[in-house]
């Protein structure tokens, strides 16, 4: 098990665009049709990373819980398909069924749209105000598979807290850890 840590793309860096598939719908779709009205939650995941299955039930939390607040969460997976069948789009669909995802999970096949966020691992997490610019990325929590603290996504619900009250972020972030993105 990789432990990859993010890049760390700069804050205020404006959100690159997208049009990608929505493996939970089947339909196509940009980022500036599902962006949130107070602020957006891009995440790099994949199925079969173990940090992913580490964290799911606690972002499948977070986004009931700042959906209905203005925030928009979107779901990315980036994996080279044919080296890692696992993460193909039919199965990515299964897995946000079974993990009852209630945002999109879209599907960047060639990899252009993980280059452009610079992500590096699975998780990776982006917060971005309403005007699509970056606040806040890195960790979810301190919660790593195997070292015995619960995950409560404390670092991400904090960072969103401070943006819908319209207070500082704290600029300290760090890094998410994970299974580095599979490229082709």
């Amino acid at each position: 098990m990789a432990r990859t840590p993010s890049n760390m793309l700069p804050l205020g860096t404006i959100a690159p665009n997208f049009t990608l598939p929505d493996t939970t719908n089947d339909k196509i779709v940009s980022l500036n049709q599902i962006n949130g009205e107070k602020g957006t939650v891009i995440m790099f995941i994949c199925n079969h990373c173990p940090f992913v299955k580490h964290l799911n039930s606690t972002i499948v939390q977070l986004a009931v819980t700042y959906q209905s607040k203005g925030i928009a969460f979107i779901a990315i997976s980036s994996n080279d398909v044919v080296n890692y069948p696992q993460d193909a789009p039919e199965l990515m669909k299964q897995t946000a069924l079974q993990e009852r995802y209630s945002f999109p999970y879209l599907f960047d096949e060639s990899q252009e749209v993980a280059m452009a966020y610079e992500a590096a691992c699975t998780p990776d997490f982006y917060l971005f105000d309403q005007n699509l610019r970056l606040v806040y990325r890195g960790q979810l929590d301190d919660s790593r598979p195997g070292n015995g603290i619960p995950s409560t996504g404390l670092d991400l619900s904090n960072a969103i807290e401070a943006l819908l009250n319209n207070k500082p972020i704290n600029p300290i972030q760090k890094p998410s850890i994970g299974c580095n993105i599979k490229w082709k």
